[in-house]
Protein backbone atom coordinates (compact mmCIF):
# COMPACT_ATOMS: atom_id res chain seq x y z
CA UNK A 1 0.00 0.00 0.00
CA UNK A 2 1.38 3.46 -0.58
CA UNK A 3 -0.18 6.71 0.93
CA UNK A 4 0.17 9.76 1.74
CA UNK A 5 -0.54 10.41 4.79
CA UNK A 6 -0.28 7.50 7.16
CA UNK A 7 -2.02 7.71 10.84
CA UNK A 8 -1.37 5.15 12.78
CA UNK A 9 -3.72 5.01 15.76
CA UNK A 10 -7.78 6.30 15.63
CA UNK A 11 -8.48 7.92 19.10
CA UNK A 12 -8.66 11.77 19.52
CA UNK A 13 -4.97 12.86 18.41
CA UNK A 14 -5.25 10.19 14.94
CA UNK A 15 -8.80 11.39 13.89
CA UNK A 16 -7.74 14.80 14.42
CA UNK A 17 -5.23 15.16 12.25
CA UNK A 18 -6.50 13.01 9.52
CA UNK A 19 -9.58 14.97 9.45
CA UNK A 20 -7.68 18.01 9.14
CA UNK A 21 -5.32 17.29 6.34
CA UNK A 22 -7.87 14.58 4.21
CA UNK A 23 -9.94 17.95 4.28
CA UNK A 24 -6.91 20.52 3.58
CA UNK A 25 -5.31 18.39 1.28
CA UNK A 26 -8.67 16.23 -1.10
CA UNK A 27 -6.27 15.39 -3.88
CA UNK A 28 -4.04 13.29 -0.83
CA UNK A 29 -4.71 9.84 0.69
CA UNK A 30 -5.42 9.76 3.78
CA UNK A 31 -5.01 6.09 5.40
CA UNK A 32 -5.63 5.57 9.28
CA UNK A 33 -4.67 1.47 10.73
CA UNK A 34 -5.86 0.74 14.23
CA UNK A 35 -4.79 -2.46 15.76
CA UNK A 36 -8.79 -3.59 16.47
CA UNK A 37 -12.09 -1.80 15.97
CA UNK A 38 -11.90 1.85 15.02
CA UNK A 39 -13.24 2.99 18.45
CA UNK A 40 -11.17 0.87 21.00
CA UNK A 41 -9.12 3.62 22.54
CA UNK A 42 -7.86 5.17 25.42
CA UNK A 43 -9.92 8.64 24.36
CA UNK A 44 -12.93 6.27 24.26
CA UNK A 45 -12.59 5.61 27.94
CA UNK A 46 -11.64 9.13 28.97
CA UNK A 47 -14.60 9.96 31.89
CA UNK A 48 -13.37 13.71 32.99
CA UNK A 49 -13.76 16.18 30.43
CA UNK A 50 -11.65 18.66 28.58
CA UNK A 51 -10.08 21.42 30.24
CA UNK A 52 -10.05 24.70 28.67
CA UNK A 53 -10.81 28.19 29.63
CA UNK A 54 -13.92 29.54 28.10
CA UNK A 55 -15.02 31.56 31.34
CA UNK A 56 -13.01 34.93 31.38
CA UNK A 57 -14.99 36.34 33.74
CA UNK A 58 -14.13 34.12 36.76
CA UNK A 59 -11.22 32.56 34.78
CA UNK A 60 -8.24 33.35 32.94
CA UNK A 61 -5.44 31.43 30.68
CA UNK A 62 -2.80 32.74 33.23
CA UNK A 63 -4.64 30.19 35.81
CA UNK A 64 -4.88 27.66 33.60
CA UNK A 65 -0.86 27.92 32.87
CA UNK A 66 0.20 28.65 36.62
CA UNK A 67 -1.74 25.44 37.28
CA UNK A 68 -0.02 23.09 34.88
CA UNK A 69 3.03 24.55 35.66
CA UNK A 70 2.16 23.52 39.30
CA UNK A 71 1.31 19.83 38.80
CA UNK A 72 4.25 19.20 36.45
CA UNK A 73 6.45 20.05 39.35
CA UNK A 74 9.27 22.05 37.24
CA UNK A 75 9.63 20.46 34.38
CA UNK A 76 6.90 21.46 31.75
CA UNK A 77 8.11 23.62 28.79
CA UNK A 78 6.07 26.84 30.07
CA UNK A 79 6.36 28.18 26.00
CA UNK A 80 4.65 25.00 25.14
CA UNK A 81 2.46 24.62 28.18
CA UNK A 82 1.46 28.40 26.68
CA UNK A 83 0.49 27.35 23.37
CA UNK A 84 -1.64 24.41 24.51
CA UNK A 85 -3.60 26.82 27.04
CA UNK A 86 -4.17 29.55 24.99
CA UNK A 87 -4.89 27.71 21.78
CA UNK A 88 -6.81 25.26 23.58
CA UNK A 89 -10.75 27.16 22.85
CA UNK A 90 -10.11 26.84 19.29
CA UNK A 91 -9.44 23.45 18.84
CA UNK A 92 -12.51 22.66 21.45
CA UNK A 93 -14.74 24.72 19.56
CA UNK A 94 -13.62 22.91 16.56
CA UNK A 95 -14.74 19.92 18.15
CA UNK A 96 -18.31 21.58 19.07
CA UNK A 97 -18.74 22.32 15.10
CA UNK A 98 -18.02 19.00 14.29
CA UNK A 99 -20.75 17.96 16.46
CA UNK A 100 -19.14 16.87 20.13
CA UNK A 101 -21.70 17.39 22.98
CA UNK A 102 -21.35 18.90 26.37
CA UNK A 103 -22.96 19.35 29.25
CA UNK A 104 -24.43 22.78 29.59
CA UNK A 105 -26.16 24.32 32.72
CA UNK A 106 -29.68 25.73 32.74
CA UNK A 107 -29.20 29.21 31.56
CA UNK A 108 -27.37 27.63 28.71
CA UNK A 109 -23.55 28.11 29.25
CA UNK A 110 -21.41 25.20 29.26
CA UNK A 111 -21.29 23.20 32.96
CA UNK A 112 -17.56 23.70 33.94
CA UNK A 113 -16.14 20.82 36.51
CA UNK A 114 -13.65 20.82 38.46
CA UNK A 115 -10.73 18.87 39.12
CA UNK A 116 -7.67 17.84 41.61
CA UNK A 117 -4.77 21.03 40.86
CA UNK A 118 -6.90 23.25 39.08
CA UNK A 119 -7.88 26.85 40.38
CA UNK A 120 -11.05 27.37 39.08
CA UNK A 121 -14.14 25.19 37.65
CA UNK A 122 -13.08 24.55 33.70
CA UNK A 123 -13.44 21.39 32.88
CA UNK A 124 -16.19 20.73 30.53
CA UNK A 125 -17.72 17.39 29.75
CA UNK A 126 -20.36 15.29 28.53
CA UNK A 127 -21.69 13.21 31.73
CA UNK A 128 -19.01 10.41 32.15
CA UNK A 129 -18.47 9.28 29.07
CA UNK A 130 -16.67 12.66 27.80
CA UNK A 131 -14.02 10.73 25.48
CA UNK A 132 -16.54 7.94 23.98
CA UNK A 133 -18.93 11.21 22.51
CA UNK A 134 -15.40 12.95 21.11
CA UNK A 135 -14.65 9.32 19.79
CA UNK A 136 -18.52 9.28 18.48
CA UNK A 137 -18.27 12.84 16.43
CA UNK A 138 -14.73 12.73 14.89
CA UNK A 139 -15.57 8.81 13.68
CA UNK A 140 -18.79 10.66 12.40
CA UNK A 141 -16.97 13.06 10.03
CA UNK A 142 -14.05 10.52 9.39
CA UNK A 143 -16.44 8.02 7.80
CA UNK A 144 -17.86 10.97 5.33
CA UNK A 145 -14.39 12.57 4.00
CA UNK A 146 -13.99 10.51 0.26
CA UNK A 147 -10.23 10.38 0.70
CA UNK A 148 -9.57 9.08 4.22
CA UNK A 149 -9.36 4.82 4.23
CA UNK A 150 -9.38 4.05 7.77
CA UNK A 151 -8.23 0.26 7.91
CA UNK A 152 -9.02 -2.04 11.36
CA UNK A 153 -7.32 -5.32 12.99
CA UNK A 154 -3.59 -4.26 11.13
CA UNK A 155 -1.13 -4.45 13.95
CA UNK A 156 1.85 -2.33 12.86
CA UNK A 157 5.01 -3.89 13.57
CA UNK A 158 8.13 -1.47 12.98
CA UNK A 159 8.14 1.99 11.03
CA UNK A 160 10.68 1.84 8.04
CA UNK A 161 13.68 3.65 7.95
CA UNK A 162 17.13 3.50 6.06
CA UNK A 163 18.21 0.72 8.70
CA UNK A 164 15.73 -1.23 6.01
CA UNK A 165 17.89 -0.27 3.68
CA UNK A 166 21.15 -1.72 4.63
CA UNK A 167 22.08 1.23 5.99
CA UNK A 168 23.70 1.65 9.42
CA UNK A 169 21.58 3.58 11.87
CA UNK A 170 22.34 4.84 15.29
CA UNK A 171 21.19 7.02 17.74
CA UNK A 172 23.95 9.41 16.03
CA UNK A 173 22.89 9.72 12.84
CA UNK A 174 21.37 13.29 12.37
CA UNK A 175 18.97 12.24 9.14
CA UNK A 176 17.13 9.09 10.31
CA UNK A 177 13.80 9.11 8.11
CA UNK A 178 10.69 7.59 8.03
CA UNK A 179 8.99 5.24 5.03
CA UNK A 180 6.77 4.07 6.32
CA UNK A 181 5.42 0.94 8.64
CA UNK A 182 5.80 -2.74 8.06
CA UNK A 183 1.97 -4.09 9.37
CA UNK A 184 0.52 -7.38 10.21
CA UNK A 185 -2.63 -7.47 8.29
CA UNK A 186 -4.71 -9.81 10.42
CA UNK A 187 -7.47 -9.90 7.32
CA UNK A 188 -5.28 -11.58 5.26
CA UNK A 189 -2.21 -12.98 8.61
CA UNK A 190 0.67 -11.02 6.37
CA UNK A 191 2.81 -8.51 6.86
CA UNK A 192 2.56 -6.01 4.65
CA UNK A 193 4.69 -2.46 3.69
CA UNK A 194 2.78 0.89 3.81
CA UNK A 195 4.78 3.64 2.63
CA UNK A 196 4.03 6.97 3.05
CA UNK A 197 5.53 10.49 2.67
CA UNK A 198 4.34 11.35 6.02
CA UNK A 199 3.29 9.38 9.14
CA UNK A 200 1.87 10.00 12.03
CA UNK A 201 2.06 7.72 15.80
CA UNK A 202 -0.99 8.21 17.65
CA UNK A 203 -0.70 5.18 19.25
CA UNK A 204 -1.58 5.77 23.29
CA UNK A 205 -0.37 4.86 26.51
CA UNK A 206 1.50 1.99 27.85
CA UNK A 207 -1.03 1.26 31.01
CA UNK A 208 -0.82 -2.47 30.21
CA UNK A 209 2.78 -2.48 31.30
CA UNK A 210 1.14 -2.93 35.32
CA UNK A 211 -0.95 -5.70 36.67
CA UNK A 212 -4.11 -2.93 36.98
CA UNK A 213 -4.73 -0.15 34.78
CA UNK A 214 -7.36 2.17 33.94
CA UNK A 215 -6.19 1.85 29.72
CA UNK A 216 -7.74 -1.08 27.51
CA UNK A 217 -5.92 -3.96 26.56
CA UNK A 218 -4.67 -2.23 23.50
CA UNK A 219 -2.48 0.28 25.75
CA UNK A 220 0.77 -1.14 24.97
CA UNK A 221 3.38 1.48 23.93
CA UNK A 222 3.47 0.36 20.42
CA UNK A 223 4.53 3.80 19.19
CA UNK A 224 6.92 4.34 22.25
CA UNK A 225 9.20 0.70 21.31
CA UNK A 226 9.31 1.35 17.74
CA UNK A 227 10.63 5.07 17.35
CA UNK A 228 13.13 3.39 20.40
CA UNK A 229 13.94 0.70 17.72
CA UNK A 230 14.32 2.92 15.06
CA UNK A 231 16.69 5.41 17.42
CA UNK A 232 14.33 8.09 17.91
CA UNK A 233 14.46 10.31 21.49
CA UNK A 234 12.35 8.72 23.72
CA UNK A 235 11.53 11.38 27.09
CA UNK A 236 10.59 11.46 30.90
CA UNK A 237 9.56 7.68 30.76
CA UNK A 238 9.72 7.07 34.41
CA UNK A 239 6.43 9.77 35.50
CA UNK A 240 4.03 7.23 34.98
CA UNK A 241 0.42 8.61 36.56
CA UNK A 242 -1.66 6.60 38.79
CA UNK A 243 -4.92 7.80 39.24
CA UNK A 244 -5.86 7.56 42.36
CA UNK A 245 -9.63 6.27 42.27
CA UNK A 246 -10.46 2.80 40.16
CA UNK A 247 -12.90 0.32 41.49
CA UNK A 248 -11.36 -2.10 43.67
CA UNK A 249 -12.51 -5.18 43.13
CA UNK A 250 -10.73 -8.33 44.98
CA UNK A 251 -8.70 -10.76 42.66
CA UNK A 252 -9.74 -8.80 39.84
CA UNK A 253 -6.66 -7.52 37.16
CA UNK A 254 -6.15 -5.95 33.57
CA UNK A 255 -8.44 -2.90 33.01
CA UNK A 256 -9.92 -1.07 36.13
CA UNK A 257 -13.39 0.62 36.43
CA UNK A 258 -12.65 4.56 35.98
CA UNK A 259 -13.85 6.78 39.18
CA UNK A 260 -14.00 9.95 37.44
CA UNK A 261 -11.54 12.74 39.64
CA UNK A 262 -14.93 14.84 38.67
CA UNK A 263 -16.68 12.95 41.57
CA UNK A 264 -14.05 14.29 44.20
CA UNK A 265 -14.59 17.80 42.23
CA UNK A 266 -18.41 17.69 43.14
CA UNK A 267 -17.74 16.94 46.61
CA UNK A 268 -16.85 12.99 47.09
CA UNK A 269 -14.50 12.58 50.09
CA UNK A 270 -11.57 10.08 50.79
CA UNK A 271 -11.83 8.00 53.49
CA UNK A 272 -9.35 5.12 55.01
CA UNK A 273 -10.38 1.40 56.65
CA UNK A 274 -10.85 4.01 60.45
CA UNK A 275 -13.59 5.90 58.35
CA UNK A 276 -11.18 9.09 58.69
CA UNK A 277 -11.25 11.72 55.65
CA UNK A 278 -7.21 11.11 55.28
CA UNK A 279 -6.27 13.69 52.89
CA UNK A 280 -5.85 17.02 55.16
CA UNK A 281 -3.07 15.29 56.45
CA UNK A 282 -0.63 14.69 53.15
CA UNK A 283 -2.13 18.22 51.32
CA UNK A 284 -3.76 21.76 52.12
CA UNK A 285 -5.64 20.98 49.01
CA UNK A 286 -7.31 17.81 49.92
CA UNK A 287 -9.14 15.75 47.64
CA UNK A 288 -8.58 18.23 45.21
CA UNK A 289 -4.81 18.25 45.56
CA UNK A 290 -2.72 16.77 42.03
CA UNK A 291 -2.94 13.14 41.07
CA UNK A 292 0.12 12.25 42.25
CA UNK A 293 -0.26 13.82 45.78
CA UNK A 294 -3.35 11.66 46.31
CA UNK A 295 -1.87 9.00 44.71
CA UNK A 296 1.21 8.54 46.99
CA UNK A 297 -1.65 9.48 50.03
CA UNK A 298 -3.47 6.61 49.15
CA UNK A 299 -0.69 4.23 48.71
CA UNK A 300 0.97 5.30 52.13
CA UNK A 301 -2.68 5.01 54.02
CA UNK A 302 -3.20 1.31 51.96
CA UNK A 303 0.14 0.12 53.51
CA UNK A 304 -0.27 1.71 56.99
CA UNK A 305 -3.55 -0.40 57.82
CA UNK A 306 -2.64 -3.17 55.76
CA UNK A 307 -5.68 -2.99 53.37
CA UNK A 308 -6.35 -3.49 49.67
CA UNK A 309 -8.13 0.25 49.20
CA UNK A 310 -9.18 2.82 50.52
CA UNK A 311 -13.33 4.30 50.48
CA UNK A 312 -14.77 7.41 48.20
CA UNK A 313 -17.61 8.43 50.22
CA UNK A 314 -20.43 10.08 47.86
CA UNK A 315 -23.10 9.56 50.37
CA UNK A 316 -23.69 13.23 50.93
CA UNK A 317 -23.54 14.39 47.55
CA UNK A 318 -26.95 15.25 45.49
CA UNK A 319 -28.32 11.65 44.54
CA UNK A 320 -30.49 13.62 41.69
CA UNK A 321 -27.10 15.47 40.63
CA UNK A 322 -25.04 12.69 40.67
CA UNK A 323 -26.98 10.00 38.44
CA UNK A 324 -27.23 13.12 35.54
CA UNK A 325 -23.41 13.76 35.90
CA UNK A 326 -21.71 10.31 36.49
CA UNK A 327 -24.66 7.99 35.02
CA UNK A 328 -21.76 5.30 33.72
CA UNK A 329 -20.51 5.56 37.63
CA UNK A 330 -23.38 5.21 39.24
CA UNK A 331 -24.92 2.20 37.16
CA UNK A 332 -21.74 0.11 37.39
CA UNK A 333 -21.54 0.67 40.91
CA UNK A 334 -25.23 -0.54 41.18
CA UNK A 335 -23.95 -3.80 39.27
CA UNK A 336 -21.70 -4.67 41.75
CA UNK A 337 -23.78 -3.90 44.39
CA UNK A 338 -22.94 -0.47 45.82
CA UNK A 339 -25.21 1.82 46.56
CA UNK A 340 -23.61 5.23 46.09
CA UNK A 341 -26.46 7.26 48.49
CA UNK A 342 -25.71 4.88 51.30
CA UNK A 343 -22.94 2.72 50.34
CA UNK A 344 -19.17 3.75 49.56
CA UNK A 345 -17.06 2.86 46.77
CA UNK A 346 -14.03 1.05 47.47
CA UNK A 347 -11.42 2.35 45.28
CA UNK A 348 -7.21 1.89 44.72
CA UNK A 349 -4.83 3.88 42.71
CA UNK A 350 -3.94 1.95 38.70
CA UNK A 351 -1.76 2.99 36.27
CA UNK A 352 -3.59 5.95 34.10
CA UNK A 353 -1.49 7.85 32.05
CA UNK A 354 2.23 8.02 30.61
CA UNK A 355 3.52 11.48 31.17
CA UNK A 356 6.76 10.85 28.93
CA UNK A 357 7.17 9.39 25.38
CA UNK A 358 8.35 9.95 22.23
CA UNK A 359 9.96 13.62 22.26
CA UNK A 360 8.38 16.26 20.09
CA UNK A 361 8.36 19.95 19.02
CA UNK A 362 6.34 22.82 19.28
CA UNK A 363 4.88 21.29 16.01
CA UNK A 364 4.51 17.60 16.79
CA UNK A 365 7.89 16.23 14.72
CA UNK A 366 9.99 13.77 16.33
CA UNK A 367 13.51 13.06 16.25
CA UNK A 368 12.86 11.14 12.59
CA UNK A 369 11.89 12.59 9.97
CA UNK A 370 8.60 13.01 8.43
CA UNK A 371 8.01 11.18 11.52
CA UNK A 372 5.27 13.04 13.87
CA UNK A 373 3.60 11.61 17.06
CA UNK A 374 0.88 13.18 19.10
CA UNK A 375 -1.40 11.88 22.34
CA UNK A 376 -0.70 10.46 24.80
CA UNK A 377 2.66 8.60 23.24
CA UNK A 378 4.27 11.93 23.03
CA UNK A 379 6.02 13.72 25.47
CA UNK A 380 5.45 17.53 23.96
CA UNK A 381 6.62 19.25 27.52
CA UNK A 382 2.55 19.75 28.47
CA UNK A 383 3.09 17.77 31.67
CA UNK A 384 6.28 17.49 33.25
CA UNK A 385 6.44 15.19 36.13
CA UNK A 386 2.78 15.33 36.24
CA UNK A 387 -0.31 15.62 34.03
CA UNK A 388 -2.82 17.95 35.23
CA UNK A 389 -6.19 16.17 35.09
CA UNK A 390 -8.47 16.46 31.89
CA UNK A 391 -5.07 18.52 30.19
CA UNK A 392 -4.30 15.66 28.06
CA UNK A 393 -7.55 15.45 25.77
CA UNK A 394 -6.80 19.53 25.07
CA UNK A 395 -3.19 18.42 24.04
CA UNK A 396 -4.29 16.17 21.60
CA UNK A 397 -6.20 18.45 20.09
CA UNK A 398 -3.81 21.16 20.02
CA UNK A 399 -0.52 19.49 18.59
CA UNK A 400 -3.13 17.00 15.74
CA UNK A 401 -3.62 20.50 14.54
CA UNK A 402 -0.14 21.68 14.80
CA UNK A 403 1.52 18.32 13.50
CA UNK A 404 -1.58 19.20 10.47
CA UNK A 405 -0.53 22.41 9.76
CA UNK A 406 3.34 21.25 9.90
CA UNK A 407 3.13 17.98 7.99
CA UNK A 408 0.81 19.87 5.06
CA UNK A 409 4.00 21.61 4.11
CA UNK A 410 6.59 19.42 4.01
CA UNK A 411 4.58 17.11 1.65
CA UNK A 412 4.95 19.72 -0.78
CA UNK A 413 8.19 18.68 -1.36
CA UNK A 414 7.43 14.59 -0.98
CA UNK A 415 9.61 12.27 -3.04
CA UNK A 416 9.46 9.21 -4.48
CA UNK A 417 9.06 6.37 -2.37
CA UNK A 418 12.27 4.55 -2.39
CA UNK A 419 12.86 0.96 -2.77
CA UNK A 420 11.78 -0.94 0.34
CA UNK A 421 12.23 -4.17 0.81
CA UNK A 422 9.55 -6.46 1.54
CA UNK A 423 9.32 -7.87 5.38
CA UNK A 424 11.51 -11.11 5.81
CA UNK A 425 9.57 -13.82 8.00
CA UNK A 426 12.76 -16.51 6.19
CA UNK A 427 13.04 -19.32 9.04
CA UNK A 428 10.32 -18.98 11.33
CA UNK A 429 8.04 -21.62 12.41
CA UNK A 430 4.54 -21.24 14.15
CA UNK A 431 4.77 -20.85 18.04
CA UNK A 432 4.05 -24.27 19.47
CA UNK A 433 2.89 -22.51 22.83
CA UNK A 434 1.40 -19.51 23.71
CA UNK A 435 1.80 -19.69 27.27
CA UNK A 436 5.35 -18.37 26.39
CA UNK A 437 3.86 -15.14 25.92
CA UNK A 438 1.13 -15.09 28.17
CA UNK A 439 3.16 -16.18 31.53
CA UNK A 440 6.06 -13.46 29.96
CA UNK A 441 3.49 -10.71 29.88
CA UNK A 442 1.70 -11.85 33.65
CA UNK A 443 5.54 -11.44 35.33
CA UNK A 444 6.24 -7.88 33.50
CA UNK A 445 3.24 -6.90 34.81
CA UNK A 446 4.17 -8.29 38.53
CA UNK A 447 7.86 -6.90 38.24
CA UNK A 448 6.52 -3.34 36.92
CA UNK A 449 4.06 -3.31 40.29
CA UNK A 450 5.72 -4.60 42.80
CA UNK A 451 8.83 -2.54 41.93
CA UNK A 452 8.60 0.27 39.72
CA UNK A 453 4.82 1.59 40.88
CA UNK A 454 3.62 4.87 42.84
CA UNK A 455 7.00 4.48 45.22
CA UNK A 456 10.23 3.39 44.29
CA UNK A 457 13.26 2.31 45.56
CA UNK A 458 17.01 2.01 44.14
CA UNK A 459 16.66 -1.44 45.38
CA UNK A 460 13.54 -2.12 43.83
CA UNK A 461 14.62 -0.42 40.24
CA UNK A 462 17.89 -2.82 40.11
CA UNK A 463 16.10 -5.85 40.80
CA UNK A 464 13.25 -4.69 37.92
CA UNK A 465 15.91 -4.00 35.56
CA UNK A 466 17.52 -7.72 36.18
CA UNK A 467 14.33 -9.47 35.51
CA UNK A 468 13.60 -7.85 32.56
CA UNK A 469 16.69 -8.37 30.86
CA UNK A 470 15.50 -11.97 31.46
CA UNK A 471 12.56 -11.34 29.43
CA UNK A 472 13.95 -9.21 27.11
CA UNK A 473 16.51 -12.18 26.20
CA UNK A 474 13.67 -14.82 26.69
CA UNK A 475 11.31 -12.96 23.96
CA UNK A 476 13.75 -11.54 21.47
CA UNK A 477 14.79 -15.45 20.81
CA UNK A 478 10.96 -16.25 20.45
CA UNK A 479 11.01 -13.11 17.99
CA UNK A 480 13.04 -14.05 15.98
CA UNK A 481 12.32 -17.72 15.48
CA UNK A 482 8.40 -17.87 15.18
CA UNK A 483 5.91 -16.75 13.07
CA UNK A 484 4.59 -13.04 14.36
CA UNK A 485 1.40 -12.32 16.59
CA UNK A 486 -0.41 -9.30 18.06
CA UNK A 487 0.25 -11.11 21.06
CA UNK A 488 4.12 -11.29 20.68
CA UNK A 489 4.52 -8.09 19.20
CA UNK A 490 2.74 -6.25 22.12
CA UNK A 491 4.65 -8.12 24.98
CA UNK A 492 7.99 -7.06 22.74
CA UNK A 493 6.87 -3.61 22.91
CA UNK A 494 6.11 -3.84 26.58
CA UNK A 495 9.38 -5.19 27.66
CA UNK A 496 10.73 -2.38 25.61
CA UNK A 497 8.58 0.38 27.50
CA UNK A 498 9.40 -1.54 30.95
CA UNK A 499 12.92 -1.03 30.28
CA UNK A 500 12.74 2.65 29.41
CA UNK A 501 10.33 3.75 32.40
CA UNK A 502 12.97 1.71 34.76
CA UNK A 503 16.00 3.38 32.94
CA UNK A 504 14.57 6.87 33.33
CA UNK A 505 14.06 5.78 36.59
CA UNK A 506 16.99 4.88 37.87
CA UNK A 507 18.72 8.06 36.08
CA UNK A 508 16.70 10.41 38.18
CA UNK A 509 18.21 11.01 41.19
CA UNK A 510 15.68 12.57 42.72
CA UNK A 511 11.63 12.26 43.70
CA UNK A 512 9.74 14.87 41.79
CA UNK A 513 5.95 14.46 39.98
CA UNK A 514 5.24 11.28 39.85
CA UNK A 515 8.27 9.65 40.58
CA UNK A 516 8.78 9.05 44.22
CA UNK A 517 12.11 7.31 45.18
CA UNK A 518 12.53 6.66 48.82
CA UNK A 519 16.35 6.47 48.19
CA UNK A 520 16.07 10.11 46.64
CA UNK A 521 13.75 11.54 49.06
CA UNK A 522 14.32 14.98 47.96
CA UNK A 523 14.24 17.26 44.53
CA UNK A 524 17.02 18.17 43.28
CA UNK A 525 17.25 21.89 41.75
CA UNK A 526 19.73 20.47 38.88
CA UNK A 527 17.76 17.43 36.93
CA UNK A 528 15.97 18.00 33.85
CA UNK A 529 14.44 16.03 31.39
CA UNK A 530 15.50 12.64 30.69
CA UNK A 531 15.97 11.43 26.94
CA UNK A 532 16.61 7.98 26.59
Amino acid sequence: METDFLVIGSGIAGLTYALKVAQHCPDKRVTIITKTVEDETNTKYAQGGVAVVNDLEHDSFKKHIEDTLIAGDGLCNKKIVEIVVREGPKRVQEIIDLGAQFDKDPGGDYSLGREGGHSENRVIHYKDVTGKEIERALLAAIHKQKNIELVTHCYVVDIITQHHLGYLVTKSTTDIECHGVYALNEHTNRIEKILSHITLLATGGNGQAYRTTTNPVIATGDGVAMVYRAKGRIENMEFIQFHPTALYRAGVRGQAFLISEAVRGDGAILRNSDREAFMEKYDERRDLAPRDVVARAIDSEMKRTGTEHVWLDCTEMDLVKFKHHFPNIYEKCKSIGVDIHKDWIPVAPAAHYSCGGIKTDEWGRSSIRRLYACGECASTGLHGANRLASNSLLEAMVFAHRSFEDSCKVILGDEAFKDIPDWNAEGTTEPKEMILITQSLKELQQVMSDYVGIVRSNVRLERAERRLDMLHEETESLYERTVLSPQLCQLRNLITVGYLIVKGASFRKESRGLHYNTSYPYKSKLMQNIIL
